[in-house]
């Protein structure tokens, strides 16, 4: 693909979250309340700059855009003002589903045709590499196909209670011979016995890590929550103007929180494609356990830390 071509390709990277889950942790390793995001739990860098190092193999600073919360601003301010030309758009409160709708529409001002990935900020992966790699395998995808938003769902090596799953349409041995697969639903923290039987039936853990054509987007929003479609598009205008906080804090003030997975995703599987993704050495931080386990495999943990943390 041309240099031309990849100048409509965004990525969003979602730093917004408040982290209540690692509180013990966090305030152990930075001794006050930051969210996890912006904590160095590996290494020198946080996860939040670890984040931005992944995305910049593949994209380029000026067409990326970070998500984050007013309220986190001593905690951002240097990971994001460093001079590299990230945007930033700051929401007043964090808000759930918010956030996502609120960045398409200001990468819509910029960059009406863009193709967009999401990316959370508070995942680790062992091999950033290769990862990128099927980010760039499913913009491919998309942009051969532009009605479906492609998620990348990871194979599963357990039965993970804690994790959303992806369910895709199509059977194990069916699987063997495709990357990309139609999604059928959704499964949130199943039961142990429901996600062992759904690994063994060929279903992916949801990443959250997500590809698809801005209007893509839009319209999947506009279908399952137009309310806050309606609301969150009067501030289109304002924003990256002199008004955009001063009506941002506004409208924040009149919408209720929303989970995507639930209440878009979920409600719209004939929108989704899923794409078979392994040997990423992917986890999601969301739990203390996770980060135990992520610790662990590097040695670095100590026993008064797990001894800490698993109490949480």
């Amino acid at each position: 693909m041309s240099e031309q071509d990849h100048k409509h390709r965004w990525a969003i990277i979602l730093a917004g979250g408040d982290g209540t889950r690692l509180k013990p942790l966090t305030r152990k390793i930075a001794g006050d309340d930051r969210p996890k995001q912006f904590c160095a739990i590996f290494g020198e860098r946080t996860l939040l700059e670890q984040t931005q190092r992944r995305v910049a193999l593949l994209f380029n600073t000026t067409q990326t855009l970070t998500v984050v919360t007013r309220t986190h601003e001593p905690f951002y301010q240097e990971q994001v003002n460093d001079g590299s030309g990230n945007r930033l758009l700051v929401q007043p409160k964090n808000k759930g589903t918010a956030p996502i709708l609120l960045s398409l529409l200001r990468v819509a001002q910029l960059s009406p045709q863009a193709v967009v990935a999401f990316f959370p900020s508070d995942h680790h992966f062992t091999d950033d590499g290769h990862f990128m790699s099927q980010v760039e395998l499913a913009f491919e995808f998309v942009e051969a196909n532009a009605g479906l938003i492609t998620l990348l769902g990871i194979k599963p090596d357990g039965s993970e209670v804690q994790y959303g799953w992806i369910e895709p349409r199509i059977s194990c041995e069916q699987q063997r011979q495709q990357r990309f697969l139609l999604v059928r639903r959704f499964w949130e923290k199943p039961s142990r016995f429901v996600a062992k039987t759904l690994m063994n039936d060929g279903s992916l853990w949801n990443t959250f890590v997500m590809v698809g054509h801005l209007e893509a987007f839009l319209e999947i929003i506009f279908r399952t929550l137009p309310g806050l479609y309606r609301t969150l598009s009067s501030a289109s205008e304002a924003l990256g103007s002199a008004t955009e906080e001063q009506v941002l804090k506004r409208l924040y003030s009149e919408i209720i929180s929303a989970n995507f997975s639930k209440e878009v995703l979920a409600q719209r599987p004939g929108d989704l494609s899923v794409l078979q993704v392994s040997g990423v050495g992917w986890t999601d931080l969301g739990e203390p356990q996770r980060v135990v386990s992520a610790l662990q495999s590097k040695s670095v943990l100590a026993a008064d830390d797990r001894t800490m943390l698993t109490a949480t």
